[in-house]
């Protein structure tokens, strides 16, 4: 995984949506956990559009934790309006720390790999989706594969 902002950024524009709404969200949402059940991953995921959660589930091994990390990782979303992944590689790449930096408080940002933005044709970001319970690379690397494969299946991501 590239830690490059440029390609941050690609992915970004790339995984668009024409339209999301709760069915939406309920199909994206189970799409997540049916992969990462394939694969036994321990991870919780969740999708929200704005403040609302719309969908959330925690596979085994998943913690309460995961809970607090993925509002955390939702949360530098919603602000920043990009991946939570990119907004910490923006602030090391400046030289910088998100946790000191940024002057927000940690208990409620965090600014590790994890949830993306979703964003939809026309409207910009609306929301996010996130998942967390590995290595923060690997939680960014499957959030964007799946929106790949998910926006693929549904013709809105060419192959």
């Amino acid at each position: 995984m590239s830690d490059d902002l440029a390609t941050l950024l690609a992915e970004e524009q790339r995984l668009v949506f024409a339209h999301f709404d709760e069915y939406t969200a309920w199909d994206l949402g189970s799409a997540l956990r049916s992969a990462a059940d394939a694969d036994r991953l321990p991870v919780a995921i969740a999708v929200r559009r704005g403040r609302q959660q719309l969908f959330h589930t925690a596979l085994p091994g998943a913690s309460a934790d995961n809970d607090g990390w993925l509002q955390r990782k939702a949360a530098v979303v919603e602000r920043y309006g990009h991946s939570s992944y990119y907004v910490g590689c923006l602030f090391r790449a400046e030289g910088g720390d998100f946790d000191t930096d940024s002057r927000l408080d940690t208990a409620l940002f965090a600014a590790h790999g994890g949830a993306f933005p979703l964003i939809v044709a026309g409207s910009g970001c609306i929301g996010s989706v996130a998942v967390s319970g590995l290595p923060q690379v690997e939680d960014h690397r499957f959030v964007v594969t799946q929106l790949e494969h998910f926006l693929q299946r549904t013709g809105q991501l060419p192959d």
